[in-house]
């Protein structure tokens, strides 16, 4: 292993060098010839994919053309990632600058990893809708539809939600 170059200004080392020999051992370990792939998973494959898979490993083949790409996903995103195999693998190849991958393995895994706390994926963010307290107007217009309910625990709840519909603002 060479010793990092170090730059101009004294004897300081850009972190950058000091960190890439270690990268690109652990990268190549797991069948990465271009550590890019797994650095910069969201510009490879965009931010949408990146979400929701993590690339695991790539392996070769005896006597095939073309390696077999190895992605972690939750069980839930799985299908959706199936879908999408095709633009994943071309973006992937892409990156290498030639046709490196010609098959993508989509294994799952529950939504803390098993093995790896880096295997856990963020949920996109969900914001609640935006609702108000209904007014007294709305609560007897809510009372009004269901006046015909027979079964108090059912007209109470079916006011509830009447008066919740109601006081939802327009979109």
């Amino acid at each position: 292993m060479t010793p990092p170059k170090h730059s101009r200004r004294g004897n300081f080392t850009r972190a950058a060098a000091l960190v890439e020999p270690r990268i690109r051992a652990a990268s190549e370990q797991r069948g990465f010839a271009v550590s890019r792939v797994l650095t910069h998973w969201a510009e490879v494959v965009g931010p949408e994919w990146a979400a929701i898979c993590r690339p695991v490993g790539i392996t070769y083949g005896k006597g095939s053309m073309g390696a077999t790409l190895t992605l972690l996903t939750t069980g839930a995103q799985a299908p959706m990632l199936d879908m999408a195999r095709e633009r994943i693998r071309d973006r992937v190849n892409a990156a290498y600058g030639h046709r490196a991958v010609n098959h993508v393995r989509i294994t799952q895994t529950a939504a803390l990893g098993f093995a790896e706390p880096a295997a856990t994926f963020a949920p996109a963010a969900c914001t609640p809708a935006a609702t108000q307290d209904p007014t007294p107007a709305m609560q007897t217009a809510a009372d009004a539809l269901t006046s015909g309910v027979r079964d108090t625990e059912l007209r109470l709840a079916l006011a509830a939600l009447a008066a919740n519909v109601l006081s939802r603002p327009e979109r």
